[in-house]
């Protein structure tokens, strides 16, 4: 095993599976020759997009022309910011609803912290015992 890293040419994808359209992984790639991290840059004559050492002479095509993904995940959960503390804080109504875990009859509960026109009013129960939060 050497100690330097090697050209990458797996795509991180277990055999037999497909990557979805637009879901390229953007990956590292490394100079087989200094084993130096590659940066992309554009061959204007061929019209291609290559990964060139910046140390050594040494380039390659890029089989993606992503090289560079930014995911913005923005669904905010159901129950963000409650915390398990909720359950001693007295301004919460109270419920004898069973917690699953403990199996304790003391609860508080509130309506979703979700706001939007697709979803109804949920109620979310939080053990006053063990802290865990359910419906």
């Amino acid at each position: 095993m050497s100690a330097s890293p090697a050209a990458s040419t797996n795509d991180g994808q277990a055999s037999g599976q497909t990557a979805k359209p637009g879901n390229e992984q953007v990956k590292f790639r490394f100079c087989g020759d200094c084993s130096n991290m590659l940066a992309p840059k554009e061959d204007r004559i061929n019209n291609k997009l290559m990964y060139c050492c910046r140390m050594c002479q040494y380039s390659e095509e890029a089989d993606s022309a992503c090289i560079f993904r930014n995911n913005i995940y923005n669904v905010i959960g159901e129950t963000a910011g409650v915390t398990q503390d909720v359950g001693s804080d007295p301004t919460l109504p109270r419920s004898n609803k069973r917690c699953p875990k403990c199996l304790e009859n003391e609860a508080v509960f509130f309506q979703s912290q979700q706001r939007s026109a697709e979803t109804g009013m949920k109620l979310f129960y939080v053990c006053c015992s063990c802290g865990h939060i359910f419906q």
